[in-house]
């Protein structure tokens, strides 16, 4: 089942090309924000399941290119985004050490929105293609051997960043919270419509060309241990977003005008834009191919713009 919030934050499910409206079904769960309706969604969705089932197929629907999709996780209580979890298309001798960071949940937009660059002096402004787990049930010290029955279902995710900043060293908080880093959706798939999560196919595409292509096959440490490694710490509770990480080889520079798109097979496909107001720029190339091209540093340098040196 594919569920969504559409239009002024009606929730729906998505069937085929077209939304059905599902709004009068969770009309009973209480809310202050559109978080507590899919939160109760998920926590009662043995109750719910049948329910928006018989919607979805008795409702009319709506297609899905006359309406607004919002984030089909509007506030989740944790945003939590594993780092360096690819061996890069196995390029990497061994696995990283399993590592994590959070990112605030006011970063979140939907599909459709826009990514704003903040005025500051970063070295590149990246968006990595990421599958990101949605938790079903309160989480703590979970052993990999349970973990996949703590997930409810699956979403596209960007992970924005902000490279370079200021000072260097422990740095994710303001290179990774900033306002619409977070942009997820169109819609959470559920569990059982991703046959297996540790084998799909991830692409990004900017502007139309395909920048990242790669497989969840080559994740590093995959999902029951990341679940099972950051329940240890802390617990995950229903609708949470458990971002597990990208390949970073062909991460590429965000710029002002650009169109992004993110599909990871099931989950359909993300559409954002990217904007810029002091229309910085940098060289159209993949970390891989700066590389390869023998340059120094991780990514191409600013060429134009505030800031360029």
């Amino acid at each position: 089942m594919k569920l969504a919030f559409f239009d002024d934050f009606r929730f729906g499910v998505v069937s085929g090309d077209k939304v059905v409206d599902a709004t009068d079904v969770v009309s009973g769960i209480p809310h202050l924000h559109p978080q507590d309706i899919v939160r109760g969604v998920i926590e009662r969705f043995d109750t719910f399941k049948t329910k928006l089932a018989d919607a979805a197929a008795k409702g009319q629907g709506k297609p899905v290119s006359q309406v607004k999709f919002r984030p089909p996780l509007p506030k989740p209580e944790n945003i939590v985004c594993m780092a360096v979890n690819y061996m890069e298309d196995g390029t990497l001798p061994e696995p990283a050490p399993i590592n994590a960071f959070m990112k605030s949940p006011s970063a979140v937009i939907g599909d459709g929105d826009t990514m704003v660059l903040p005025d500051l002096a970063a070295t590149i402004f990246e968006g990595e293609a990421e599958l990101a787990v949605v938790i079903g049930k309160r989480a703590r010290h979970v052993k990999a051997a349970d973990a996949m029955s703590y997930v409810f279902g699956y979403t596209n995710f960007i992970d924005g960043s902000a490279r370079g900043v200021l000072p260097p060293g422990n740095t994710f908080y303001q290179m990774k919270s900033r306002y619409t880093f977070a942009p997820i959706g169109p819609y959470i798939v559920t569990a059982d419509e991703i046959k297996d999560p540790q084998k799909l196919q991830i692409k990004l595409t900017n502007n139309g060309v395909v920048y990242q292509n790669f497989n969840t096959d080559d994740m590093a440490h995959k999902i029951p241990r990341c679940i099972e490694w950051v329940s240890s710490i802390h617990a995950l509770e229903p609708g949470d977003i458990l971002a597990t990480g990208t390949n970073h080889r062909g991460l590429n520079p965000f710029m002002d005008g650009d169109k992004i798109e993110l599909s990871c097979v099931g989950c359909g496909t993300l559409h954002i834009s990217v904007r810029d107001d002091l229309k910085r720029s940098w060289a159209r190339i993949t970390r891989l191919q700066h590389k390869q091209s023998g340059a120094e540093g991780v990514h191409t340098k600013q060429t134009g713009g505030k800031y360029a040196k």
